[in-house]
């Protein structure tokens, strides 16, 4: 006994130590914990109540199986979930909040009335398709915030007038790209010269007078080809691709490939003076000398439309970008407005009191302006067809231009004057002033890009206008850096998403409205064919009585008082309207009044 009691004596430090040393590695387990889990976990053990110990032999309850313990795991992930994240919590929990302004640019047309909707079904449809015209425009606008480039104007010193800066003081403060974009082209033999961008703004084609036409890239100075025509050119343009581009001539109207190929003679088309290419509907508007509008459609080689304008000899010539409708200006000061589908003038608008020199619309649409030879610079809103501003010029505009962010460009002789925002205030002063060593024969901006090319007597210039293009371009729409496998596929698209020349109106917008008129029509075909109205108000068919009151004399009784009801209603109607035939009683004529009509009866 003595050595057992020994024995344990001397245990009891041994056991002592072995406990140590299982305290001291369950520390270390402890200690062994990631910087995320270190408070919350402390937190959620303080906070979550005494866990109770579940038995071996203890039967779990009925109904409590694979579901029970999926559910407790969900619940588990979901109350541990809230300590994976460090730090405080978000004081600005959910997506940036997008001002009122940026997102109503991005809407169009007015919402929907889900609550009219007839039907059930038509009323959920109502509700989830302006849920997504509302999320797209929030996602547009958002975007917006995003984007790389931001526009800008030229401004200058506190004392100092933005117009009076030359070219060389603009070239030399921007950088070497945009310095390199302001260069001139002298070419006095051809001259003078009509001018044309492509619509992502990457090549230009310059069309001399004299026969010499050439397509060059402007930016890297390459050039794609030149030709001589050997014949007087009145105007050229760009079409769809900068691979075709048509050429009004003496005679008739060619169409050449970007190596300087014929690809077409057109002899309809002859006399033709102003030429305007409608990108979404492929369509080439043309005017003459003999005052025949004419259209051609591209995609085809077919004429949609010949139109004798009645006005005499077009020479002036502009498209509105929104709607495709063509304006006309004409000798007696008036300015039209066409669409293929209409053989009359859609609107006549006296501008001047002279001849119109030019009319220009800028790329909303909703402004015009207009120039004529009472030397005055007239500018329209389309939507009321009324003058907001109106200016004199010293020797009048020949040529106008809109850019892409609303500046006015106008070739006044030899001097290029540029204004800035002319629908919101009258333009005073110009914005840039540039004098030329020629009179002015083109005028263009180019998209995408702060540059205004002008075409005149001894060449070609372009000059730098801070603010004219837009900052940011959509890459599936006209991307400049696209490369020809991109076009080729633009091409095809374009081409299945062609707007047919039919749907060419004022209101694109009525468009997607409820035609009532054809409505009307097809509700009257089908009574002609079935010999009845199926939507006509039933007769009156009065309900069955008991006790022997629905007699047939008592129920046409009641049919005749219905009926005698509805014509009193309508005689009474009829009595409350003033009859047309009605003769007034007319005052007797006064004659030399007494003192003594005050006793007359």
């Amino acid at each position: 006994m003595e050595a057992v009691a020994g024995g344990g004596a001397q245990g009891g430090p041994a056991g002592g130590s072995k406990k140590d040393s299982l305290q001291k590695k369950k520390k270390k387990k402890e200690k062994l914990q990631r910087y995320w889990d270190g408070a919350s976990q402390l937190d959620t053990a303080a906070a979550a109540p005494p866990r109770a110990k579940k038995r071996r032999n203890e039967k779990t309850k009925p109904g409590a199986g694979a579901k029970g313990s999926l559910g407790a795991r969900r619940r588990k992930q979901v109350s541990g979930a809230k300590g994976w994240i460090s730090g405080k919590k978000d004081p600005f929990p959910g997506a940036a909040p997008i001002p009122c302004h940026k997102v109503k640019k991005f809407q169009r047309g007015q919402k929907s009335q889900p609550a009219e909707a007839s039907s059930r079904r038509l009323r959920e449809r109502l509700v989830s398709l302006e849920q997504k015209v509302e999320l797209a425009a929030q996602q547009a606008a958002r975007m917006e915030l995003m984007l790389p480039e931001e526009p800008g104007f030229l401004e200058g010193d506190s004392d100092e007038d933005t117009c009076t800066i030359p070219q060389a003081d603009i070239a030399e403060a921007v950088d070497i790209a945009s310095a390199a974009k302001h260069f001139e082209l002298t070419l006095s033999q051809f001259g003078p010269y009509r001018v044309d961008y492509t619509r992502p703004g990457r090549h230009l084609l310059l069309g001399g007078r004299r026969g010499h036409v050439a397509a060059l890239d402007w930016q890297t100075k390459s050039l794609l080809c030149e030709i001589n025509v050997m014949e007087t050119v009145t105007d050229l343009t760009w079409l769809h691709t900068e691979t075709m581009f048509a050429v009004a001539q003496r005679h008739w109207l060619f169409v050449y490939d970007n190596q300087g190929v014929e690809l077409n003679c057109l002899k309809r088309f002859n006399g033709v003076l102003r030429m305007e290419f409608l990108p979404y509907h492929f369509l080439l508007a043309t005017a003459s000398e003999t005052g025949f509008l004419q259209y051609l459609d591209i995609s085809v080689g077919k004429e949609v439309a010949a139109i004798c304008t009645r006005g005499g000899r077009l020479g002036v010539m502009g498209q509105n970008p929104a709607n495709a409708i063509v304006h006309l200006g004409h000798s007696n000061g008036t300015v039209t407005l066409w669409s293929p589908n209409v053989k009359e003038p859609l609107v006549r608008m006296l501008c001047h009191h002279g001849g119109v020199r030019a009319v220009a619309v800028d790329s909303s649409g909703t402004h015009m302006a207009t120039s004529g030879l009472d030397r005055k610079l007239r500018v329209y809103d389309l939507r009321t067809y009324r003058p907001l501003h109106s200016l004199v010029l010293p020797v009048g505009a020949g040529h106008l231009a809109f850019s892409q962010r609303g500046l006015l460009g106008a070739a006044c002789g030899n001097v290029v004057q540029v204004y800035r925002d002319v629908a919101v205030q009258p333009p005073h002063k110009p914005y840039l002033s540039h004098t030329l060593p020629r009179a002015a024969h083109g005028l263009r901006f180019c998209p995408f890009e702060d540059v205004l090319g002008v075409g005149h007597g001894h060449g070609f210039t372009s000059l730098l206008v801070p603010g004219a293009g837009e900052a940011n371009f959509d890459a599936l729409e006209n991307n400049p850096f696209r490369s020809r496998k991109q076009r080729q596929e633009w091409e095809v698209k374009a081409l299945l998403e062609k707007i047919p020349s039919e749907l060419i109106t004022l209101d694109p917008g009525q468009l997607g409205q409820v035609d009532a008129i054809t409505l009307e029509q097809k509700r009257q075909e089908r009574v002609e064919r079935l010999g009845f109205d199926p939507q006509a108000k039933p007769a009156f068919q009065p309900r069955r009585r008991l006790k022997g009151r629905s007699s047939a004399g008592s129920v046409l009784r009641r049919k005749k008082k219905v009926a005698n009801e509805e014509q009193r209603i309508k005689i009474r109607k009829s009595l409350e309207q003033p009859q047309m035939g009605a003769r007034e009683p007319k005052a007797a004529p006064q004659g030399q009044r007494s003192v003594l009509d005050r006793f007359k009866k």
